[in-house]
């Protein structure tokens, strides 16, 4: 008996000797090239970056998945439970396999055998999440080897709640949702801590087949599988019965996620993008989970996108019509056929319209959703036709000059006329969508931060950001910088510069160079404020020779206008290319006092952890953080931009760009109404037009031209295209806030002077303003006219006459 008892015993000894060395030897031979599982200590989940405007607002979200990462403490213990409950209601006792369930498991699929179904697993949520981050969904034995013995390691590695932590936030649900926050978004347009016992069960019930659980598609198995989980919670005693029938009770019913409201501004957002992944990359950018606090203000967006859009259309229409869209036989399915027609970009919110008659006063037409509607005489008159270099072709005298049967067009609803009388309902204006690009940007010229940026007439047509991205020949709105290179080396403002003809003979062979003022008149000695103000070429051409053009371009490329300025005169005329941004900085860093500042997109950028990784003013102010006002000095922010000229000086060149305002070309502007200066800008043939200016705190630049450089007109000008765009914005900019004055650094004397001669006004003078002047440099009665010469060999020849006006 002893002797059997023995024999038993060794055996079973023998038996459990070799069930060890058994898994020794699995573990051994399965756990050899495991993946290191030590990486999800660190493991951080791709998480979208939000991109928000300067008042907080949503811009822009950039992500790979729509994924919320939500810290284990911050999960609600209902969402908790309901997950424990449905897929590992043991997790908080196993040691990261439930061996019970796996023997269940295994009786389960010898039954099976031979009978052609899935093998049943008892996964853990411990082995799921060594399934989802290190192991693939292979259905093998050897998968699920591998998959224990990381779920073993893990245990020992790390505490239960990170565990489950990587597993809520990881896990997909179904709806493009990763993670449990953004299923809740998703199925039922609510955040974790507003979920009920029936929505929690039903997202628990998901990770194993969100798609055989669509509530859509299969709602009775959704339902039945919810009813499940909600029955494994009331088991473990998670809800109460009333609970549980409560839950059971309601209807399964899926809420579309609210549409996330962005802030309209997709030049602004893309120049954003493209610098977030210059900075951290792609994968840091769409993965990172960023924080971006931008400058943009909506409102001033608002507006420059608005303005923009007019200013174009307007110039569009000045220039007449090229035609409809399309045309297409008419018939009975004239509807179908108009539907087939593909909306061109940049359509906005204009309607297509195709016409079904046409009379002496207007024209019928009809629209896709069958609907009718009239568009009058009045409303086409603008439509001469258009004829090459933007003339026009003979005037409109009805609507068969225009419109003609069949014909697809863009129309917008018109209510009132040119008269302001009402029209009939359904009363509809032609539209044509602008050939002519442009660009309108609006800076704070103290700090840089780009407050509006609009790169084009709408995103949909065209991507290219007319702001920071086309290089264009500024022409006259380069002329304030060889003025102010002027003023900085000892000239002022009253100085006479000779308006006469000037000559430049270029060399053997080569024609000689003849600049020209926009009007072809000479005006004699005139002061370098009118030069500036009237927007004179052979004042500035003689003014830049005298100063010289190292000293011209050192104040380009010190602006940053451009990094190299060519030595040459015609540079003088805005002949250099350079891009809107940089020369609204520039204007910027006159009316701001002479300080260099940095245009920025970017107020400050945080990580997912909430740290700040980069910040654009890096001033300290340890005083600015008091929690209470208790009679403390008012905080001084130490001052750390760099002089880029004498402010003196700055103020000198806005006091003549305001005068230009007042008084020059830039006199459109005049009408807002508000102390505003700049300058207009054009280029030969009229290719390119400009202005640039400022309000004591804002800074705005316009650009106008064709993609494709050409003529815009024989009678188109910085004035007549960009200015009225300019000063649009600025008047609804500047609505209802106080009006400032430009300010005066101390040392700027202001003396009453005549405005055609620059002397000291005397009695019975009547062109007499105030003038700015440096200590000591007020003129005397007489005073020597800078006259420059005209035989000149230039090293580089010139060409073309740079800005016109």
């Amino acid at each position: 008996m002893i002797k059997a008892i023995l024999s038993l015993l060794g055996s079973v000894l023998i038996l459990a000797i070799l069930g060890a060395g058994g898994v020794l030897f699995v573990f051994y031979h399965f756990g050899r090239a495991l993946p290191d599982y030590r990486q999800l200590a660190d493991y951080e989940p791709p998480v979208m970056t939000r991109v928000y405007a300067g008042d907080g607002r949503l811009l822009a979200e950039y992500a790979v998945e729509k994924r919320v990462f939500v810290p284990i403490k911050a999960i609600p213990k209902l969402v908790v439970r309901a997950f424990l409950s449905a897929e590992d209601r043991n997790f908080y006792t196993h040691p990261g396999v439930d061996l019970p369930s796996v023997a269940r498991a295994m009786l389960t699929n010898v039954r099976n055998l031979g009978k052609d179904r899935r093998l049943v697993g008892a996964s853990t949520i411990t082995q799921q999440v060594a399934k989802n981050f290190l192991l693939s969904n292979e259905v093998s034995w050897e998968r699920k080897i591998k998959e224990a013995i990381l779920a073993f390691r893990m245990e020992r590695a790390f505490n239960k709640d990170r565990i489950l932590e990587l597993y809520l936030n990881e896990i997909y649900l179904g709806f493009g949702s990763y993670g449990v926050a953004a299923a809740a978004l998703n199925y039922f347009n609510k955040p974790l801590d507003e979920l009920t016992v029936a929505e929690a069960a039903y997202l628990a019930a998901l990770p194993k087949a969100p798609n055989n659980y669509h509530p859509l598609k299969y709602p009775a198995a959704a339902k039945e599988r919810r009813d499940w989980v909600i029955g494994r919670m009331l088991m473990a005693g998670l809800i109460t019965a009333d609970e549980a029938e409560m839950a059971r009770a309601a209807r399964l019913e899926v809420r579309q996620m609210a549409e996330t409201e962005f802030i309209q501004a997709e030049y602004f957002a893309e120049e954003v993008r493209r610098e977030l992944a210059e900075r951290y990359g792609e994968r840091q950018l769409y993965k990172g989970g960023l924080l971006v606090r931008t400058t943009l203000d909506p409102r001033l967006q608002e507006i420059a996108d608005t303005v923009l859009r007019q200013g174009l259309e307007t110039y569009d229409r000045r220039h007449g019509w090229r035609g409809p869209l399309a045309s297409m036989e008419m018939g009975a399915d004239w509807r179908a056929r108009l539907a087939e027609v593909e909306p061109p970009l940049g359509l906005g919110g204009w309607r297509l319209a195709v016409v079904l008659g046409v009379d002496q006063a207007g024209a019928d037409i009809g629209f896709r959703d069958a609907s009718h509607g009239r568009v009058p005489l009045a409303e086409m008159k603008w439509a001469q036709p258009w004829m090459e270099n933007q003339e026009l072709g003979p005037p409109v005298l009805g609507a068969a000059d225009v419109l003609a049967l069949d014909a697809v067009i863009a129309v917008e609803p018109v209510t009132v006329n040119a008269k302001n009388e009402i029209y009939p309902e359904n009363t509809f204006g032609l539209r044509q969508i602008p050939e002519i690009e442009g660009a309108l940007v609006a800076l704070d010229p103290h700090t840089g931060r780009v407050l509006a940026m609009t790169g084009g007439y709408e995103y949909a047509k065209s991507q290219f950001n007319r702001v920071t991205q086309a290089m264009r020949q500024p022409g006259s709105a380069f002329k304030p910088f060889v003025y102010l290179a002027a003023l900085d080396s000892g000239f002022s403002p009253s100085t006479l510069i000779l308006d006469a003809p000037f000559v430049i003979d270029q060399g053997p062979g080569l024609p000689k160079w003849r600049p020209s003022n926009y009007t072809k008149n000479f005006y004699g000695p005139s002061t370098m404020r009118l030069g500036v103000e009237k927007s004179r070429n052979l004042m500035t051409v003689r003014l830049a020779q005298t100063i010289g053009m190292d000293k011209v371009a050192e104040f380009a490329e010190r602006f940053g206008i451009v990094a190299t300025l060519p030595r040459r005169l015609v540079s003088s005329l805005g002949a250099a290319e350079t891009t809107l941004l940089k020369l609204t900085t520039a204007y910027a860093m006159l009316v701001n006092g002479g300080k260099r500042i940095t245009p920025t997109l970017i107020d400050r950028i945080q990580d997912r952890h909430g740290r700040t990784v980069f910040r654009h003013d890096n001033r300290g102010c340890a005083a600015c953080r008091a929690t209470f006002w208790t009679n403390q000095p008012v905080p001084v922010i130490p001052e750390h931009r760099q002089a880029v000229t004498n402010p003196l000086s700055a103020y000198q060149a806005v006091s003549m760009l305001h005068g230009a305002v007042q008084r020059g070309t830039g006199k459109r502007v005049k009408a807002v109404g508000k102390p505003l200066a700049g300058k207009t800008g054009t280029t030969n043939d009229s290719v390119d037009t400009w202005f640039i200016g400022f309000s004591p705190d804002l800074a705005v630049g316009v650009f106008a031209g064709f993609d494709e450089p050409r003529t815009l007109g024989r009678k188109e000008q910085g004035a007549t295209v960009a200015a009225p765009i300019f000063r649009d914005f600025m008047a609804k900019a500047l609505q209802g806030r106080p009006t400032i004055p430009f300010r005066i650094p101390p040392g700027i004397r202001l003396v009453r002077v005549n405005g055609t001669t620059g002397r000291p006004a005397r009695a019975g003078d009547r062109n007499i303003i105030l003038e700015a002047f440096k200590p000591g440099t007020v003129p005397a009665e007489q005073s020597e006219v800078l006259e420059g010469y005209t035989t000149t060999v230039s090293e580089t020849p010139a060409t073309g006459t740079g800005g016109l006006y």
